[in-house]
């Protein structure tokens, strides 16, 4: 999982039993559930912020957005932080730091401290999430990974997809605290028992840090999804979203020549030689696309439910919930096909499903069935599922071992700048329109719902590029059989 200082990663010192290669996964994928699901778990909690604490709708949703802007700050920076710190370190630092977020959080007396709970909780998020795949590269032969691949699915895709229904559920019952009250203890465990658990899989390498690049990637990156977050929502006074975009992109154009020239001179916090590889640079973009499509049906699904149909907080939960489940559940079946049939044969159908499934959406009115509604959500987690899997490995798959880490670094990045562009993208896009049918005379709530119609149907848009880019990655999977541990993750 790190790497040595001539670039390459040292073999595995240990393995936690010679029968089990695999174990040192099952607690990272653990911890990665558990702290990738806070990215999306206040989505239904709100409207009762908002009035606990007097807050505007605006300033509680940066209780999701400071998450998701931290994350794209952090991120960059840990593919040059798990290069230089062992499995475990890495693991003790993202728990330990995800705890303290979560306790924060749970006990915050006012809104402000609340933020800043969900910023450390974030922190620790942006590490866990590339020290597993990083790890996972490294531990699991290429013949074997599809499979692996497909059940840690389970937490980097079905996390974020369940989140809004766990928190409706306890939301049905308790008050928002125990949305961290009842992770908290769970996440101590995990740290617990994994630190007894985990063998470090190499000897960390040497180096320097370039702070140039951390504040560069910072202020790039924490920028671009600020000003994206703020499309269509700037309050008066405030910078205009478009200038902070437009800044931040320079500086992310100023990191990027930063981190070439560290390439030939020195070691860069993010390695872009990732790009050279072609099925990386396609399943980047793929995934991207993905995530934009599926973050901006995940915010536009429950204002349809609640603010259209009237559904309360845990039926919209119940109702998003089977999709997420199914996703989960199908993922290391996705993976033995990936090992036997390849990427293409399931993430063109995958990318198709998305297309049929936010079309759908698109067509929604006042009184559409809530059943088409599930079986539309249904049909995009289970698209989803064929998709994330494959795309991972075959990404990830085509770097040599010593960019692994940087790879699942940019991976990281772009995942959050995507949900930032999908999230503002589709919400300018409902305001946009529902705002001119209104002006129309529309009653206000068919100019809602024409409004949503518009955003999936750009979400529909979105996943036609998704089919293009599934077209161009390699049409077979490794030759080679497939090797079974029997107690594998």
């Amino acid at each position: 999982m790190t790497a040595t200082c001539e670039g390459t990663r040292a073999p595995a010192s240990t393995t936690t039993t010679p029968e089990n290669p695999y174990a040192v996964l099952r607690w990272l994928v653990a911890a990665t559930f558990i702290v990738i699901l806070n990215e999306t778990i206040m989505v239904n909690a709100i409207p009762r912020l908002m009035t606990e604490f007097a807050v505007t709708a605006r300033a509680a949703q940066w209780l999701s957005t400071a998450f998701m802007l931290t994350m794209a700050v952090v991120i960059p920076v840990t593919g040059w932080f798990l290069q230089r710190v062992s499995t475990r370190r890495a693991f003790a630092t993202a728990m330990t730091v995800f705890c303290v977020g979560t306790l924060v959080a749970a006990l915050a007396p006012v809104f402000p401290v609340l933020l800043a709970g969900r910023v450390v909780q974030a922190v620790g998020t942006a590490v866990m999430m590339p020290l597993l795949m990083t790890t996972l590269m490294t531990v699991v032969p290429e013949h074997d990974r599809g499979r692996v691949m497909g059940n840690v699915t389970l937490a980097m895709s079905v996390a974020p997809a369940l989140g809004p229904a766990v928190s409706g559920v306890v939301l049905q019952w308790l008050t928002w605290r125990w949305m961290f009250g009842l992770v908290l203890p769970v996440a101590i465990a995990i740290t617990v028992v994994g630190l007894r658990r985990l063998t470090d899989q190499g000897a960390p390498g040497a180096g320097a840090v370039d702070w140039w690049s951390v504040a560069a990637a910072a202020l790039g990156f924490g920028g671009l999804v600020y000003g994206l977050s703020r499309l269509g929502a700037e309050a008066d006074g405030s910078a205009p979203a478009s200038l902070v975009i437009s800044v931040s992109c320079v500086v992310v154009a100023g990191f990027v020549l930063r981190q070439l020239h560290l390439q030939r001179s020195g070691e860069p916090l993010l390695d872009l030689r990732v790009l050279r590889e072609r099925p990386f640079t396609v399943s980047l973009l793929l995934m991207a696309c993905a995530f934009m499509a599926m973050l901006g049906a995940m915010i536009l699904l429950p204002l349809y439910l609640q603010d259209v149909r009237g559904l309360s907080a845990l039926q919209t939960g119940m109702l998003v919930m089977p999709g997420g489940i199914l996703m989960g559940l199908l993922g290391p079946t996705v993976g033995r096909w990936f090992d036997r049939l390849g990427a293409r044969p399931l993430v063109v159908p995958g990318s198709v499903g998305i297309v049929v499934s936010l079309g759908v959406l698109g067509t929604v009115t006042t009184t559409t069935s809530v059943w088409l509604v599930l079986a539309a959500h249904v049909l995009m987690m289970v698209s989803l599922a064929a998709i994330f899997t494959p795309v991972f490995t075959v990404g990830l798959g085509a770097l040599p071992m010593h960019l692994y880490s940087h790879g699942s670094s940019l991976l990281g990045t772009l995942q959050q700048v995507a949900a930032a562009v999908g999230t503002a993208v589709v919400v300018t896009v409902m305001a946009w329109r529902a705002a001119g049918l209104a002006e129309g005379g529309a009653d206000p709530v068919d100019a809602l719902v024409g409004g949503m119609r518009w955003a999936f149907l750009f979400g529909a848009l979105v996943s036609v590029a998704v089919v293009a880019l599934a077209m161009m990655l390699p049409r077979k999977a490794v030759d080679e059989p497939v090797s079974v541990v029997e107690d594998a993750v």
